[in-house]
């Protein structure tokens, strides 16, 4: 596929939404940092729920780090993988102190160096934070990417490598959260809406399976 056909299959993406963006709440680097720990198998909405309540007590490294894994996995419970994630919160934040004076680091290579923090979570602070160009590709980025088109990948690394040759810097970060929220409300892994959606005669999957 060329730039020219998936930037309108992106667009007609993008209007099926009033407003395209992070739908985690936040309020600093690190509470982003902390939310988007959490969202991992976990949707957005509950980690919000989770964090309205976590970040009363625990907003910055050193108060992550008193607060405790025991009491951080009662509060982030719902979140699920409770007892990894508070682990991965204390120890990121034992080296975010320990190696970044406290502040979250603005580079891949320094993010990932984070306990709980992979290259999709690096890619949506640098993205969020830093506006540095990265497309981050979560579960909903990979199956609507290939479902459409816009790549023929067998991981999300290399769905990554064929988005961002396909597209250029400035869309990146918007093709991400696009992809997100349309893979999140209409091109679901089950369930999902292609008879609402703006996209499905130009889509690979629907023209492959729904019609045959």
């Amino acid at each position: 596929m060329n730039y020219t056909k998936a930037k309108i299959i992106l667009d007609n993406i993008a209007s099926h939404f009033t407003k395209i963006g992070c739908e985690l709440n936040f309020n600093s680097p690190y509470e982003l940092l902390v939310a988007v720990i959490l969202s991992s198998q976990c949707t957005d909405k509950r980690v919000n729920m989770v964090t309205k309540e976590l970040f009363k007590v625990a907003s910055t490294p050193q108060q992550m780090i008193d607060l405790g894994e025991e009491k951080i996995s009662k509060i982030i419970y719902p979140c699920g993988f409770y007892s990894v994630k508070a682990k991965n919160l204390v120890n990121c934040s034992k080296k975010l102190i320990e190696n970044f004076n406290g502040q979250v680091p603005s580079t891949m290579d320094e993010l990932i160096t984070l306990d709980g923090v992979g290259r999709k979570t690096a890619s949506v602070i640098l993205a969020e934070i830093f506006n540095i160009p990265a497309l981050a590709v979560d579960t909903h980025v990979f199956r609507v990417s290939n479902r459409i088109g816009l790549s023929n990948s067998k991981n999300v690394k290399e769905c990554e490598k064929q988005l961002t040759s396909l597209l250029p810097k400035e869309k990146w970060k918007e093709t991400h959260y696009s992809l997100v929220l349309f893979g999140r409300y209409y091109c679901k892994a089950k369930g999902n809406k292609c008879e609402e959606c703006k996209i499905k005669h130009e889509c690979k999957y629907y023209n492959e399976r729904i019609i045959k």
